[in-house]
């Protein structure tokens, strides 16, 4: 506990500019800026997909360092329209990082995601390592098929009664292919479907988050402003790995190994297991690795934020630029 109390958040603050950005002709992105105007630029991107941002996200970096740059991915959070799939690729939202990037006049910047935030961090930093002053991640995501297995099957292992529920949604005969079924249910065209298929799938997820149960955390997962992104874009993503070849972020690591990076990932971390980071770090060993023992996935758990903390504030004594 005394390396939660030495690197606890920052205070909460807020925006001192924000701004809609339109990507294309269906998609409006929402965005902010906090912190210090003339610091040193850090990107938070959030988790999910389809999960938005928090003003809880803010609190990661000294305001006083850094430029803080956040914003909803398509069909996430305030950007329009919420949950929307067309036009929703790793591909579109990695140019709508570098639209977003030339629109603020920023050269190069730290970037920070956890969960998919990670697996955008990696895609969008392989894309353009010069772009890129070095990456904090958390509960390393790749989107390959045994995750997304993981994800719809094994959680069952060690949440019985969350994925019963999420299970019992679908009818016998369809529980075969969980995706499928839900896709169908998620992206019918009977809105009221729709939603219930988002708040099950969103309210599983939300319970599995914690070493310790939250309930209110499931809860606040089962709000319609946020199931309706992360069922609608989760079941998106996972049924085309990502738009992503076989292990594609792990085979091409080798355009940022020369990156400083931080790896923090929970050992009972049981919607993103710790495989997939191990994986991640023996592609990566420069980069520097931390197993949080007392935590699960969420970005709040006390370790992994003060894990997160420290690393931010590493990269701010060792310069970034």
């Amino acid at each position: 506990m005394a390396e939660a109390t030495l690197h606890a958040p920052y205070p909460p603050l807020a925006p001192y500019r924000t701004g809609r950005l339109p990507v294309d002709a269906i998609h409006t992105l929402y965005w902010e800026e906090c912190g210090n105007p003339d610091g040193v630029p850090v990107l938070f991107l959030h988790g999910g997909p389809g999960a938005g941002l928090s003003p809880r996200h803010r609190q990661f970096f000294d305001p006083a360092h850094y430029r803080i740059v956040l914003f909803d991915q398509r069909g996430a959070g305030q950007s329009t329209p919420l949950g929307e799939f067309r036009n929703n690729t790793t591909q579109l939202l990695v140019q709508d990082i570098e639209q977003l990037r030339e629109m603020l006049g920023i050269e190069k910047w730290l970037v920070f995601g956890g969960s998919w935030g990670s697996t955008l961090a990696l895609a969008y930093g392989e894309a353009h390592p010069q772009r890129c002053t070095g990456f904090v991640l958390r509960g390393i995501f790749l989107c390959t098929q045994p995750e997304v297995d993981w994800f719809l099957y094994g959680i069952r292992h060690f949440f019985p009664q969350a994925h019963a529920a999420f299970v019992a949604h679908i009818p016998e005969a369809e529980r075969g292919d969980l995706l499928t079924a839900y896709m169908q249910r998620l992206f019918s065209d009977d809105p009221a479907q729709n939603l219930a298929a988002a708040r099950t799938w969103s309210r599983y997820e939300g319970s599995c988050l914690h070493l310790l149960p939250r309930p209110e955390v499931a809860d606040a997962f089962g709000a319609d402003t946020v199931a309706l992104g992360v069922g609608r874009l989760e079941a998106h993503y996972m049924r085309h790995h990502a738009f992503l070849s076989d292990n594609q972020l792990v085979r091409n690591v080798d355009r940022i190994r020369h990156l400083p990076a931080v790896i923090v990932q929970g050992r009972y971390d049981m919607v993103c297991p710790p495989t997939s980071a191990w994986a991640l770090h023996q592609a990566w060993p420069e980069a520097t690795f931390h197993m949080v023992e007392d935590a699960g996935h969420a970005a709040f758990e006390p370790g992994i934020v003060a894990a997160l903390v420290a690393a931010t504030e590493q990269f701010k004594r060792d310069g970034t630029l």
